[in-house]
């Protein structure tokens, strides 16, 4: 036994299968049920661990089922690629949190985007929950991007209609910009001109396969809550 290593994957087991439980029977018209949300969260503090210990994720994801093993290595990798990126936290407003769509109106735009521009509607949920968790964060980034696709105005003014910050219009935007950029034929691209870093590309294309590993895919990646580092470790927002 490592530290605890082999508890740890039987709270991710039970933790995944509550989660599934959950999702099986939802509407996904209507709002999440709770015991989805607090199962991924279990969830995502274990795999927050260890995307800090390759150590222990090593030996945790040994122990974890074929399909587990894999959700979770691309969790966690997906953690790592985007925590090089994210800036430095500084003493500042509060961050502003609000509701996503629910995830039946999300789908269908995704699934809208995919008919017009041939971007597959899994890169586009991707994009959408690594930018803002479905819509959930509500601030512009550090740079100015702004809604929940994360355009520059100066990019929103070519390819955008209405408002940057509706999440139909967003997404449609987003799916525009990518088929410009050399999608669908050439996704890792087309995705490096959206944000230029390969870490940004891997993530989402991580994120992307494990929405397509399972029916329930999406379903598990919009039951995630916002989670901030604090001195004292992991904090979840929402």
């Amino acid at each position: 036994m490592v530290g605890g290593v082999p508890p740890l994957a039987t709270q991710l087991s039970r933790a995944d299968a509550a989660l599934h439980a959950a999702l099986v029977g939802w509407n996904e018209r209507t709002p999440l049920p709770r015991a989805a949300e607090d199962a991924a969260a279990r969830e995502q503090v274990i795999e927050l661990r260890l995307a800090g210990d390759a150590r222990l994720e090593r030996v945790v994801l040994s122990r974890l089922p074929p399909r587990l093993r894999a959700d979770v290595a691309d969790d966690v990798a997906a953690h790592r690629d985007l925590s090089g990126l994210a800036p430095k936290q500084r003493k500042g407003p509060p961050i502003r949190l609000g509701a996503a769509l629910p995830l039946a109106m999300l789908r269908r735009y995704y699934l809208e985007a995919q008919r017009r521009s041939g971007i597959p509607w899994r890169i586009l949920a991707a994009v959408n929950d690594v930018e803002t968790s479905f819509g959930r964060l509500r601030e512009a980034s550090s740079s100015g991007a702004l809604g929940p696709m994360q355009f520059m105005p100066s990019t929103w003014a070519s390819y955008g209609r209405g408002d940057v910050r509706d999440p139909h219009a967003a997404i449609l935007a987003a799916a525009r910009y990518l088929r410009a950029a050399g999608g669908p034929k050439d996704l890792r691209t087309a995705l490096w001109h959206y944000n230029p870093s390969t870490a940004y590309v891997d993530a989402v294309l991580r994120l992307e396969h494990r929405i397509a590993r399972s029916r329930l895919g999406l379903a598990a990646l919009y039951a995630r809550r916002l989670f901030v580092r604090g001195p004292n470790g992991w904090k979840r927002l929402n």
